[in-house]
């Protein structure tokens, strides 16, 4: 009699803990587990989670939120509702995140591209220097060239003048954005109006010349700028000669 007590007693025992283990066991609810994932994947995304940091620690509370509810078997509509809050909350996060790094994407995009213009400005000043001789103005990159170009009291470009000029056309022809001011220069010597025509003439066959190497007009002005801008001394032989010149300003 007692062994059937005590075997009854043992087995009443094994049933409260087989029911007792079965409602402590959290019910399996696909939606959150669902929810848990999508909020992984934006945690462990290398280019997302350090750009919207407070917008996933919202996200992380509003599952935490949705856990408890599912826990603690709270009414589905209350349940459903707050896994759509944390649904919401977690692409909340991930949008911003998303456009952040599109913001960073777009600002690396424009410093790499400032590099490269930079580069090739730099590239460009370099060419113009070792071929033409050009200094950096404030007009732009400005290069000389003095009475090597015409006889004197002509406007016919010597046969020795080409080569410079075919330099020019190169440039311009590897840089099309750019443009150029072909300006003509006299000394003092005779009047005005001869001056004037001289240096617009010479302006002019420099021009023409560069265009027949297949550069457009459009992309040179030419302009006689006479006996007006002198840089040397129009009182010495020495300077009448460096004042006899033709400009050729680069646009910037």
């Amino acid at each position: 009699m007692m062994s059937i007590k005590k075997t009854a007693l043992t087995a009443l025992m094994v049933g409260s803990v087989a029911i007792t283990g079965c409602a402590s066991t959290p019910e399996n609810n696909p939606e959150l587990d669902a929810t848990r994932d999508r909020l992984s994947a934006l945690q462990n995304d290398p280019q997302l989670s350090s750009r919207a940091p407070v917008a996933i620690v919202q996200a992380e509370r509003a599952v935490t939120t949705a856990e408890g509810a599912v826990e603690s078997k709270a009414d589905k509509a209350d349940i459903d509702h707050l896994l759509y809050m944390a649904n919401n909350r977690i692409e909340l996060a991930r949008a911003e995140a998303e456009r952040r790094l599109a913001e960073d994407e777009v600002k690396k995009l424009g410093e790499e591209r400032n590099r490269v213009i930079l580069d090739a400005r730099t590239r460009e000043a370099q060419m113009l220097r070792e071929e033409l001789n050009a200094k950096q103005t404030d007009r732009g990159m400005v290069v000389t060239l003095g009475d090597v170009l015409f006889e004197t009291g002509k406007a016919d470009l010597k046969p020795g003048a080409r080569s410079n000029l075919d330099k020019l056309a190169q440039f311009m022809q590897q840089y099309p954005e750019r443009t150029v001011q072909v300006e003509g220069h006299t000394d003092s010597t005779g009047s005005d109006a001869i001056n004037r025509r001289l240096s617009q003439a010479r302006a002019d066959a420099v021009k023409n010349y560069v265009v027949g190497q297949g550069i457009s007009g459009a992309r040179i002005t030419a302009v006689g700028k006479s006996k007006d801008f002198p840089i040397a001394d129009n009182s010495t032989a020495a300077g009448r000669q460096q004042n006899r010149r033709v400009e050729i300003i680069i646009s910037q």
